[in-house]
């Protein structure tokens, strides 16, 4: 989608409708300023659970709250004004029950005005994806490897080899038939995720899942480089921005220890103009 032509904030049809067509670009958002930075490049932001360890260096996302979420979401949401706003339910938010889910689902629509929820999780949650869209709630969900589930899945390893791949592909068609409006296919072989793409009525977002897929979505901080040595096969840099803030950076230090910073320039007289 264009955003020379897409003025209105994007809405479920809109996503349904890019089936097939242009691919969808979304990325993740944690705070105001990125989410202007992103609103007029994306058709869907994410607000990810993996601020947790983007933003305050969590080792995972398994200690992300409700209330994290909500204050992001909060931010995001105040910087944007086309973009679709989807946001992460955290680890332990919406497994107990689909009643448990839907409780913080509302909570979370409510709270931040995001457009959608994101739930980790194949077969096992399509009980609780139908329960939440009877109920008004739009659900994108997640499958492949899911970060939530890293200890029982034993690292962050790519899923869909050999036996899982029947899983996954039994996966994506149940969140699908659930009432999912989009599936994040994550970390899984591009055949895996070309595969699904074509059986699937919904539209695919692929990360690390290859081109096949109806979109993409990286963590925003990733791809802009602004982790000097975090470099995941599936992120591509278009930025060195570590690079750049430590060179601005020292050159700030050394300015201030020569005493060249502040200038007179910087500083203020004792007339009033």
């Amino acid at each position: 989608m264009s955003a020379n032509v897409q003025s209105r904030s994007l809405t479920v049809p809109d996503i349904l409708g890019a089936k097939g067509a242009t691919p969808l670009v979304c990325l993740t958002a944690y705070t105001t300023p990125m989410a202007r930075q992103v609103d007029a490049h994306c058709d869907i932001v994410l607000v990810g659970d993996s601020l947790g360890m983007v933003l305050h260096g969590l080792p995972s996302t398994l200690g992300v709250t409700m209330e994290m979420m909500i204050l992001h979401g909060q931010a995001v949401m105040r910087g944007l004004s086309r973009a679709f706003c989807v946001i992460d339910l955290p680890f332990g938010s919406y497994e107990e029950s689909p009643q448990q889910a839907f409780r913080n689902a509302s909570r979370l629509l409510a709270e931040t005005g995001a457009a959608a929820v994101k739930l980790e999780g194949g077969a096992h949650m399509a009980e609780t994806i139908a329960f939440l869209v009877a109920r008004g709630v739009p659900v994108m969900a997640h499958i492949g490897l899911t970060p939530q589930a890293v200890n029982t899945l034993g690292g962050y390893k790519v899923q869909g080899r050999n036996a899982d791949r029947e899983r996954i592909l039994a996966d994506a068609q149940a969140v699908a038939d659930a009432g999912a409006f989009a599936v994040v296919l994550e970390k899984v072989p591009e055949s895996l995720g070309r595969q699904i793409t074509e059986a699937l009525k919904i539209p695919t977002i692929g990360i690390g899942a290859g081109a096949g897929c109806d979109g993409q979505i990286l963590v925003v901080d990733d791809m802009l480089g602004l982790f000097a040595d975090f470099r995941p096969k599936f992120v591509k840099r278009y930025a060195d921005l570590a690079g750049e803030a430590d060179r601005a950076i020292a050159a700030y230090a050394a300015e201030v220890r020569s005493g060249a910073f502040p200038a007179p320039e910087h500083s203020f007289g004792d007339a009033v103009k």
